[in-house]
This record gives structure tokens, C-alpha cells and sequence, in this order.
């Protein structure tokens, strides 16, 4: 390596500690303030946190001006409004599980089988909760498990409302054989698939990841039209055809609960909008 090469990479590194320093005593000023309960000046705050006061200004004024701290009219600060957007994101979000994970305990109860809520992870289903259901039926998937999402009845409905080259190009990435070989792999397929599902509400497989597993899925929707989680009930695919009805009527009524808690279900709302 040349001397030129040697200097450039010196200052790269010495700028990314700079930023990375910036950050941290960006957070050290917000957690000040949170961590006190009450607004302070900026000397307050540049002593607390043992910053020299010049540095303090330059981190103040530029979240003030990002709305991430609010400047009152004596010159004190406070969290900003961008926080508060923040924290009402992430609130909801805990609330979804929260509601999801009661509804999910209830419809376990209610059918007498396992019941999965799922969400998406880039081209994959993970599983985000699940309540075991009575009988000794065993189950593979667990808390955490991500398999592809053409695996799965809840892998296509969690595409289920992307436009079409988005679905396909998906499905071209990341459908993958599945052990029992029975999974779909074809993308126009699973994409034309994954609408239909999504539009029906409803997502029914069987033996397509497991040998005589089912799955029958509905798709949580929020205010948006975009599909945020899946509710499933998964059980041997013998039972699941016996009552393939009954069971699609309830876990699509667990799925509208949820959104109605939620507040994104319209009064008298049974379908989302896909965008072909």
C-alpha cells in the first residue's frame, strides 16, 4: 500500500469514528433529558454530559433543527415532536403483537389446534408466535423459524399485496424445493398464487413443507392495504380437509378481529385492494 492509499484510509477511519462519536453524544444529550424528566439548557446539559460546550451547541441545534429536540421559549430544551412520532410507531407495533398474541391464544382454544402468527423477513416467513394446541401433534416450525416463503400458505399471503413485479421478482429470488419436493417453485405461479390468496383472504397448504402438515392461513391487513402478519392454523392435513371449511371460517374471523382492534378494518370492510 502507498503512502497516499495510507492516508486516505487513516482519515476514512478517522471520519467514521467522528461520526460514530457524533451519534453517541447526540443520544447522550436525548438520554440526559429523558432520564431527568424536566427541559435544561444547553450548559446543563453540556456539564451532565461531560461534552465541551461548543460541541453540545453544534448537536442541539442540529436536532433542533430535525425536530428530535424542541427549543421553549427561555431557551430551554426538550424532546421534540420526531421522538414522540417515534415512540407512537414503535407503541403500535408492541400493541399489534399484544392484540395478535390474545387472538391467536383464542383461536387455539377455540379450534383446539396450533395457532401461528407469522410475518415476512426479506424472502423468508418467520414465525412470530405460536400457542401449541391440546393434542400430541407435533409441530416443526417454532418461535423464530424462517423457511422460504413459497413453503408456506402465510409466505404467500404475506406478499399477497406487493405489485406483481415485486411478487415475481421475489419468488424468483427466494423460492426455494422444499423437503417433501411438493412446494411450488415457479414464479409467475406462486405470484398469481399469492394474489389470489390475498384477495380471498385465505391460504390453504398442504404437505408442501412438512409430510401431512396443513396450514390454513388469513392475512392481518393494515390501514394501508399492506400485509403485516399472517394468523394460521397449522394441524395433521388429514383433519384440516375433514373441516377444511370450518377451519377457514374461523381463522379468517381471528384475522378481521385483529384489525378491527387495531382500528385498520373500515366498517363493513371484507376485502383489500391489490395492485396487479
Amino acid at each position: 500500500m502507498d503512502a497516499s492509499n495510507g492516508i486516505s484510509d487513516g482519515a476514512e477511519r478517522t471520519a467514521r469514528r467522528s461520526r460514530v462519536s457524533g451519534i453517541d453524544r447526540a443520544l447522550q444529550v436525548i438520554d440526559h433529558l429523558y432520564e431527568t424528566g424536566a427541559p435544561a439548557g444547553s450548559y446543563a446539559i453540556a456539564k451532565a454530559v461531560g461534552a465541551p460546550l461548543s460541541t453540545v451547541y453544534v448537536i442541539i441545534d442540529d436536532l433542533v433543527e430535525k425536530n428530535m429536540l424542541a427549543r421553549n421559549g427561555d431557551g430551554t430544551l426538550w424532546l421534540g415532536s420526531r421522538l414522540y412520532h417515534y415512540g407512537l410507531a414503535y407503541a403500535r407495533s408492541l400493541d399489534f403483537m399484544s392484540v395478535a398474541t390474545q387472538e391467536m391464544h383464542d383461536l387455539c382454544r377455540e379450534a383446539g389446534e396450533t395457532v401461528q402468527v407469522c410475518g415476512r423477513d426479506a424472502d423468508h416467513m418467520l414465525v412470530l408466535a405460536m400457542a401449541d394446541g391440546p393434542s400430541h401433534f407435533q409441530v416443526a416450525s417454532r418461535v423464530g423459524t424462517r423457511v422460504p416463503l413459497n413453503w408456506t400458505a402465510s409466505g404467500r399471503l404475506l406478499v399477497g399485496h406487493l405489485p406483481e413485479p415485486e411478487r415475481v421478482d421475489l419468488f424468483r429470488r427466494g423460492a426455494r424445493m422444499s423437503p417433501t419436493g411438493r412446494a411450488e417453485i415457479d414464479a409467475e405461479t406462486l405470484s398469481d398464487a399469492a394474489r389470489a390468496a390475498f384477495e380471498e383472504r385465505l391460504s390453504i397448504q398442504a404437505g408442501e413443507s412438512d409430510y401431512s402438515v396443513a396450514c390454513i392461513a388469513s392475512p392481518i391487513v393494515d390501514r394501508s392495504g399492506n400485509c403485516v402478519a399472517t394468523i394460521s392454523i397449522v394441524l395433521p392435513e388429514q383433519k384440516a380437509f375433514a373441516d377444511k371449511s370450518g377451519y377457514a371460517d374461523r381463522v379468517k374471523a381471528s384475522a378481521a378481529r385483529i384489525e378491527t382492534v387495531m382500528g385498520w378494518r373500515q366498517h363493513g370492510s371484507s376485502s383489500h385492494s391489490v395492485t396487479p
